[in-house]
């Protein structure tokens, strides 16, 4: 009776790279896997970020307003309501008035008035900019300044602002209702807002437009009245 031959060297050096090819391929795939997975979770970031920045926008200029009143008491404190919005090679920037404060309680003694700023702010640990959001609910003689300053959507490629003058039906860079030189009590009809999030498809940037209607804009001066 033959006894059984055994495995050749090279017959096991075969199967061993054989085994080690299949493993090679598996782990590939695996690999590849991931990395398809993390692109597109990534990409759904941006999309995400890109869509509720805009939402977010769009709500609460449609409750931008300007007001002619003024302190009926010699010492009371300014309130001066604006809507200015600057043409910056950098990012444009955008600071107004608005009804969109929100109470956190039936018995706050918060106004639903609020400053709201969009503008693009460095980000030291990506080396990118995000657009933030400034909200503060105190509203004075400084419509740019002080609240509380939030990252809205990160890495930034740009964020630009025009503004549909009614009294021209033309587009413009830029708006102020404090210059007399400028767009003095009167708010836009509509405000354009595109905005670019890097990290896209292909590496390309992803871009997000919408055209804001503005209910109301002529001063509120009822009070005065």
């Amino acid at each position: 009776m033959r006894g059984r031959r055994g495995f050749t060297l090279l017959e096991v050096m075969v199967s061993v790279a054989i085994i080690s090819l299949i493993g090679v391929l598996i782990y590939g795939a695996f690999t590849g896997m991931h990395k398809a997975r993390s692109n597109v979770s990534s990409i759904s970031d941006r999309y995400q970020q890109g869509r509720q920045a805009i939402d977010r926008m769009s709500r609460e200029l449609v409750a931008a307003y300007i007001s002619n009143h003024k302190p009926t008491v010699q010492n009371q404190s300014v309130r001066q309501t604006a809507f200015i919005g600057h043409d910056q090679s950098s990012g444009d920037r955008l600071d107004f008035s608005a009804f969109a404060g929100q109470r956190l309680s039936h018995d706050s003694h918060v106004s639903d008035q609020a400053e709201i700023s969009y503008f693009l702010a460095d980000n030291p640990d990506t080396g990118g900019r995000d657009l933030v959001r400034r909200i503060s609910r105190n509203i004075d003689d400084d419509v740019t300044r002080g609240g509380l300053v939030q990252v809205m959507a990160e890495n930034v490629e740009s964020f630009d602002v025009v503004y549909l003058d009614p009294t021209t039906n033309e587009w413009t860079a830029t708006w102020d209702t404090l210059q007399p030189t400028a767009q003095p009590g009167r708010l836009p009809s509509q405000v354009w807002i595109t905005l670019k999030l890097a990290g896209g498809p292909l590496g390309r940037p992803v871009k997000f437009e919408t055209k804001v209607v503005i209910p109301i804009q002529l001063p509120l001066d009822f009070a005065n009245k």
